[in-house]
C-alpha cells in the first residue's frame, strides 16, 4: 500500500518527517511481520511437505496393489506355461512342477432362449403382470407395466436382473418379425432359463428351437447349456465352467476354445516350474518400493545443515510425529507373521533392516540357500500374498497407509490423516492472508495519523519561528530608535 509520507525535512522545523515517519511505523509492524512471514514459510512449507508425502504413499500403494495383482501376480511360487494361447494357466502356492497334456473337447456354455415371434416388431404389444424368469430353482421376477411392448419388456428384464447376470435383446427377421432373446451368463448344466406369467413370453429353456423354427417356436437358441469337457492326461473332467480350478492341484485353467483335431485330438501341454528367479526380481521390487517411502520420509523430516555446517534448515515436518507414526505403521508390518506358514519373516529370505538408514537391504545369496529347500517358492507367495485378501504382507502393507490416504469427505474429520493435516493447513493460510491485510491497513492508517501529527508539528514549529523573528525584529528597531536620541 502506498505511503502518505512526504519526502524531504519539514519547512518549519528542518526535520525528515519522512525519515522519523518510516522508523516509528516500522518499529511497530516489524514483530507482527516477523511473526506473520515465519508462520507463512512454515506452512508453505508443510502444505508441500503433505503434497510430497502423499504422492509417495500413492506410489507405495500402487506398487503393493501391482505386486499383489491377480491377473499378472508378481509372486506366483510358480510359473504355469501353456503350448496354446487358446488355453491359459494360473498357478497359486500349492502347485508343484509337473507337466500335463489337456485336450478340450467342449466348452461350458449358458443358457439363451429366444421367445415366440411377434409379427409387430418391437412395438408389439406385451400384457402387464410379472414375469418370471426361473434358472437352477431360483426366480427372477420382473414387473411389466400396463401399455408395455416388447422394447419396454426388454428394459425392464435388463435393468431388474443384469446384476443377476440376465440379460435381454430383440431380434428382428426380414420380415420385420421380432422375438425376445433372453441370456444368462451361468454356464453348466442345469443352468437352462424358463419364462412364464405373461401371455406370448412362455419359454422353456431346456427345449431346443432348432433350426428354421415356426413363428410359434420357441426354447433354447444354439442348444441347452452344457458342461466343460475336457482330458488331463486322458483322464476325463466335466466342468460347469470355463474357468476349471481343482481338476489339477494349485492350477485354474481357463478354456476360451476347443482343441483342434477331429474329434478334438491335439493336446495342449501345461507345464509347471518353480518360479525362483521371478520371485527374486519381485523381493527386490519390494524393496525398492519401501526404500523410496522411507527415503522420502526421512527427507521430509530431517533437518539439513547449512553453508556452515549447522542443523538449522527445517524440512516439512522436522519435529512432527505423524512421519515417524507412519513409518512405524508399515515397518510393524514386516514382522507381523500374517499368513503364517514355514516362511513367517521376510529375514529368512534374506531382507533385512539396515541398522544405519533403516532401509531394507535384500541377500539374494541367503535367498538361493532358502529357495533350495522344497516347496518353498509357493511359500514365499503365500506370505506376500496370502490365504485370503487380507492376510498377505503386500495387502497388509497397503492398508497400513489407507488411514492416511482415504479421500477428503464433507466431514474433514472421516477423511485421511493427509487431508485432514491440509484442511488445517489451508485455513492457516487463509487466517495469515486475513493477518497480513489487516496489518497492511494498520501500517496504512498509522503512517496516515503520525504524518498528520508530525505535519502539524512541524506547521506549530513554523508559526512559533514567525512569531519569535517577529518579535526580536521589534526589539531589534526598538533598540535602533533609542540609540539614535
Amino acid at each position: 500500500m502506498a505511503s502518505p509520507i512526504l519526502p524531504g525535512s519539514g519547512l518549519g522545523s528542518g526535520l525528515d518527517i519522512g525519515a522519523i515517519v518510516t522508523a516509528l511505523v516500522n518499529a511497530d509492524k516489524a514483530p507482527k511481520q516477523t511473526q506473520i512471514d515465519t508462520a507463512t514459510k512454515a506452512n508453505t512449507l508443510k502444505i508441500s511437505g503433505i503434497g510430497s508425502l502423499k504422492s509417495a504413499l500413492t506410489a507405495f500403494q500402487t506398487a503393493m496393489t501391482n505386486l499383489g495383482s491377480k491377473t499378472n501376480p508378481a509372486f506366483a511360487g510358480f510359473t504355469a506355461t501353456s503350448s496354446n494361447t487358446n488355453l491359459t494357466a494360473i498357478s497359486d502356492s500349492t502347485a508343484v512342477s509337473g507337466n500335463y497334456n489337456v485336450v478340450v473337447s467342449q466348452l461350458a456354455t449358458g443358457s439363451k432362449i429366444a421367445s415366440a415371434s411377434f409379427a409387430g416388431g418391437a412395438a408389439s404389444a406385451i400384457p402387464s403382470g410379472t414375469l418370471k424368469i426361473s434358472q437352477n430353482g431360483t426366480d427372477y421376477n420382473v414387473d411389466i407395466p400396463a401399455n408395455a411392448t416388447l422394447q419396454t419388456t426388454r428394459d425392464a428384464i435388463n435393468k431388474a436382473q443384469g446384476a443377476n447376470g440376465i440379460s435381454a435383446n430383440i431380434v428382428t427377421d426380414s420380415t420385420g418379425a421380432s422375438r425376445l432373446v433372453i441370456s444368462s451368463s451361468k454356464t453348466g448344466e442345469g443352468s437352462d432359463l424358463k419364462v412364464s406369467g405373461i401371455a406370448g413370453l412362455e419359454i422353456d429353456g431346456t427345449q431346443e428351437m432348432g433350426a428354421s423354427p415356426a413363428a410359434g417356436a420357441s426354447g433354447a437358441v444354439n442348444g441347452v447349456a452344457k458342461n466343460a469337457k475336457l482330458t488331463i492326461d486322458g483322464l476325463e473332467v466335466t466342468s460347469k465352467s470355463n474357468t476349471v480350478s481343482g481338476a489339477i492341484s494349485g492350477l485354474t485353467l481357463n478354456l476360451t476354445t476347443v482343441s483342434e483335431g477331429t474329434p478334438p485330438s491335439k493336446p495342449t501341454a501345461v507345464t509347471v516350474d518353480a518360479n525362483t528367479k521371478g520371485l527374486q526380481t519381485s523381493i527386490q521390487s519390494f524393496v525398492d518400493a519401501y526404500n523410496t517411502l522411507k527415503t522420502t520420509i526421512d527427507t521430509l523430516s530431517k533437518a539439513t545443515p547449512d553453508a556452515d555446517g549447522k542443523l538449522t534448515v527445517q524440512a516439512a515436518f522436522t519435529g512432527d510425529a505423524m512421519p515417524r507414526t507412519l513409518i512405524a505403521d508399515v515397518r510393524a508390518e514386516l514382522t507381523n507373521t500374517g499368513a503364517g506358514g514355514p516362511l513367517a519373516v521376510l529375514s529368512q529370505l534374506g531382507v533385512m533392516t539396515d541398522r544405519n538408514t533403516g532401509n531394507l537391504t535384500f541377500d539374494t545369496s541367503a535367498f538361493t540357500k532358502t529357495m533350495a529347500q522344497p516347496g518353498m517358492t509357493g511359500q514365499v507367495q503365500q506370505l506376500f500374498t496370502g490365504t485370503d485378501d487380507t492376510n498377505g504382507l503386500l495387502a497388509r502393507m497397503s492398508k497400513a497407509v489407507d488411514p492416511y490416504l482415504k479421500p477428503a469427505t464433507g466431514d474433514i474429520t472421516g477423511s485421511g490423516l493427509l487431508d485432514q493435516r491440509m484442511a488445517i493447513l489451508t485455513k492457516n493460510t487463509k487466517s495469515l492472508t486475513e493477518q497480513q491485510l489487516a496489518l497492511d491497513l494498520r501500517v496504512a492508517n498509522l503512517t496516515k495519523t503520525l504524518t498528520a501529527k508530525y505535519n502539524a508539528m512541524d506547521l506549530l514549529v513554523g508559526q512559533m519561528k514567525a512569531t519569535a523573528s517577529s518579535i526580536t525584529s521589534f526589539f531589534t528597531s526598538l533598540n535602533a530608535q533609542q540609540s539614535a536620541k
